[in-house]
């Protein structure tokens, strides 16, 4: 997998297809872990902040002004067109604070709605990524986080 591409949870694409996700109402977020955990596709139930199966909010990085405790809300937008349907939302901006985190190496994007707060998706960063000297910005992709067909 290289830097930036973003792959689904299995378990995601398993819950989805049962309706276990309102992608267009439900909150979603993107939380930033460190490189102690590294996340696969197969992850068995994958989440934030839920005791149960994989929960990396174990692992999250240093909250502070700029980044709150489970990470910003994307705006998701769910829609579909000729037969397509996409996963979108608005690009994140995390501002520079001198006192906030150094390490962040992986983005898990997980539904807060959900009664288990399940995770959908995760992108590696690349290297550690740190706040403490400039923003960390995320820009997702022009045609969007994920496309089904």
């Amino acid at each position: 997998m290289a830097a930036g591409d973003i792959t689904l949870f299995e378990e995601f694409l398993g819950v989805v297809g049962i309706g276990g996700h309102d992608l267009d109402g439900d909150v979603i977020k993107l939380g930033l872990i460190d490189a102690v955990v590294t996340p696969t596709a197969a992850d068995a139930t994958p989440a934030w902040g839920v005791a149960s199966g994989v929960d990396y909010d174990g692992n999250e990085v240093t909250t502070g002004s700029s980044y709150s405790a489970g990470g910003p809300d994307i705006s998701a937008t769910y829609s579909e067109a000729g037969g397509t349907a996409t996963l979108d939302a608005t690009d994140v901006v995390i501002a520079l604070d001198a006192a906030g985190f150094t390490d962040a190496r992986w983005g898990i994007i997980y539904n807060e709605t959900a009664t288990n707060n399940e995770a959908i998706a995760f992108f590696d960063l690349g290297s550690a990524r740190s706040i403490a000297a400039g923003s960390l910005t995320i820009t997702w992709n022009a045609s969007g986080i994920a496309t089904m067909a």
